[in-house]
């Protein structure tokens, strides 16, 4: 579903690639973890991969379309969280998420009864009216992924999506990426939250240092020893050993 091939970034000026000629094959089904230390290269390869920023070298194929000769098409695939909930705080919720529908054309059908679901689900379905600007931290993420599952994509892209929610919106969130992964789609999601990780993801891929260090199950990582998934982070990040399951 997703797949990266030779994919780098190096900025301006800089001989240090912020990501490092990584491959990578997220398949369908699966909720994908994507973990490594602050400044490993998460957020710039999750820029890559939904077309925000360009790749210096590589290709990044969206349910096999190619992101660069086809962008439109590769992200209609998709719907992306990003890490920070940053909207149009002039909007009232219900004009933000009408014009999201818009731009993937959901249908006004479609749009009421994602609408009714999402916002009934984070509990944000009478704050809508209201301008985003008044909106806490929490609720703005809530919106963020509202907006970001209104078209109902095949591929869901999160950068860190439980940062800001409660309890119970982060619980009926991993609720629904398993019940996405299971008609046959895909979530690929970054997280500081190892335990989430541990628990939620059927792969997960270490980064450090602009290169993918491990890829695999949990059991495939652990390589027959009794250990848990903080435990083996902590080791091969440390060490930058890699291995692929």
């Amino acid at each position: 579903m997703i797949c990266l091939e030779n994919l780098s970034k190096n900025y301006a000026k800089s001989d240090v690639f912020a990501v490092d000629h990584i491959d990578l094959h997220v398949k369908r089904g699966e909720v994908f973890g994507f973990i490594g230390p602050n400044g490993a290269g998460k957020t710039t390869t999750i820029k890559m991969l939904t077309g925000i920023l360009p790749p210096t070298e590589g290709n990044i194929f969206i349910d096999g379309v190619d992101l660069r000769k086809d962008p439109v098409a590769a992200k209609s695939r998709m719907g992306y969280a990003p890490d920070s909930s940053e909207v149009y705080d002039r909007l009232t919720g219900i004009e933000y998420l009408n014009f999201i529908a818009d731009i993937y054309g959901v249908s006004k059908t479609d749009r009421k009864e994602r609408m009714e679901k999402y916002l009934k689900m984070f509990e944000i379905e009478k704050a809508v009216g209201s301008q985003i600007k008044s909106f806490s931290h929490g609720m703005k993420q809530k919106l963020t992924l509202t907006g970001v599952l209104i078209h109902d994509p095949m591929v869901w892209i999160m950068d860190e999506p439980m940062v800001g929610l409660d309890p119970r919106s982060a619980h009926l969130l991993k609720e629904e990426m398993r019940a996405h992964v299971e008609k046959g789609n895909t979530v690929f999601f970054s997280t500081h939250v190892l335990e989430v990780a541990e628990k939620l993801c059927d792969r997960i891929a270490i980064i450090n240092k602009g290169k993918i260090i491990a890829v695999g199950t949990l059991d495939e990582l652990r390589a027959g020893r009794d250990a848990s998934l903080e435990s083996l982070f902590l080791e091969l990040t440390d060490k930058g050993e890699g291995y692929e399951g």
